[in-house]
């Protein structure tokens, strides 16, 4: 692997530029007020905390989608498990687009346990980084449906990911995520449902979660204890 230092001044900047967000007291009272079964969790559940806990600095974009890639399709525990034994290997942070350019694609593979696909979205998002394909520095500056077509135009970032990524790190205030299974799980129990929702029901029954739909899908995370790490 390349030297951390050299590494680092390589990594292309990011400047974000941040929307300031509502307060979660302000938001959780629109949720409890626009839908009695949110309002049931929140009373449940309390208070959540910061969304940011444990996560990539607000600045690195690139560490956050890696780390999203990492957690694909996997429980909240493995993910976890396996994006520190990556970082483990690059000193305690994400690797760089160059030093995980620089890496034995199977040797990163055996030390994190990662997958041979993902092994693979990693080596692509960061050919798109250096590149310039994908233009981390101006995702602040987009809308949310923006940020996604520019990101699931990298191999490997779907829309779950795309998802994740603007919730938890760019803290998009109004975002569903339809396609998360965890999320499907919680309406189905919440709301007493006979089976899975489809996506256009989960885009019905989220209407009136409107503009904190991001919230309401972390309260809805929280009733199965499966908030994505």
């Amino acid at each position: 692997m390349p030297d951390g230092a050299a590494a680092r001044e390589k990594q292309p900047a990011s400047k974000p530029r941040r929307r300031r967000g509502p307060s979660q007291r302000k938001a959780a009272a629109h949720l409890s007020g626009a839908d009695p079964v949110l309002a049931r969790l929140i009373e449940e559940i309390g208070p959540l905390p910061a969304a940011r806990v444990g996560r990539p600095d607000p600045d690195d974009h690139y560490g956050a989608l890696v780390r999203s890639i990492v957690g694909q399709q996997l429980s909240v525990l493995a993910a976890r498990a396996i994006y520190g034994r990556l970082t483990a290997r690059f000193g305690g942070r994400p690797p760089t687009p160059v030093e995980l350019l620089a890496d034995d694609p199977e040797e990163l593979r055996t030390a994190a346990g990662l997958s041979r696909a993902k092994v693979g979205f990693l080596r692509s998002l960061a050919e798109h980084v250096i590149s310039g394909e994908l233009e981390l520095g101006h995702l602040d500056d987009l809308g949310d449906d923006d940020v996604i077509a520019e990101l699931v135009a990298v191999k490997g970032l779907g829309s779950w990911t795309a998802h994740m990524f603007l919730m938890f790190h760019l803290e998009r205030p109004d975002v569903v995520a339809v396609g998360d299974l965890g999320i499907r799980r919680a309406i189905e129990r919440a709301y007493g449902l006979d089976a899975l929702p489809t996506q256009a029901q989960i885009e019905a029954i989220a209407e009136p979660w409107r503009p904190y739909r991001t919230l309401a899908c972390r309260y809805l995370w929280r009733s199965l204890q499966n908030e994505p790490g």
